[in-house]
């Protein structure tokens, strides 16, 4: 199980509390999770990825293991440390401003 953890917007949006738990098989990438997120969530479509081009929303910024993932390629493996759910998932919310 894949565990995700979500920012309080995309939490509200999905109905859901701090943390949730996904099935997702093998490969285990960013993509391979949030294609999982949206099936199990489907009003989180559009919401982290773009409808059309599937990339990272603005303002978005993905985690795992005390590292930023954001910039990775979408089909990098995860951690090993998140495929075996020890560490999560994270989808960060930005913030931006003067």
């Amino acid at each position: 199980m894949i565990r995700v953890i979500l920012p309080f917007h995309l939490r509200n949006l999905a109905h859901v509390c701090s943390e949730v738990t996904l099935e997702v098989e093998a490969p285990i990438t960013q993509r391979s999770v949030l294609d999982a997120l949206e099936v199990r969530y489907p009003m989180l479509r559009g919401a982290i990825r773009d409808h059309d081009t599937q990339q990272r929303r603005p303002f978005l910024r993905f985690f795992a293991c005390e590292e930023d993932l954001s910039h990775n390629l979408p089909d990098a493996p995860l951690p090993d440390a998140v495929v075996s759910g020890k560490e999560p998932f994270i989808v960060i919310g930005a913030i931006a401003g003067g």
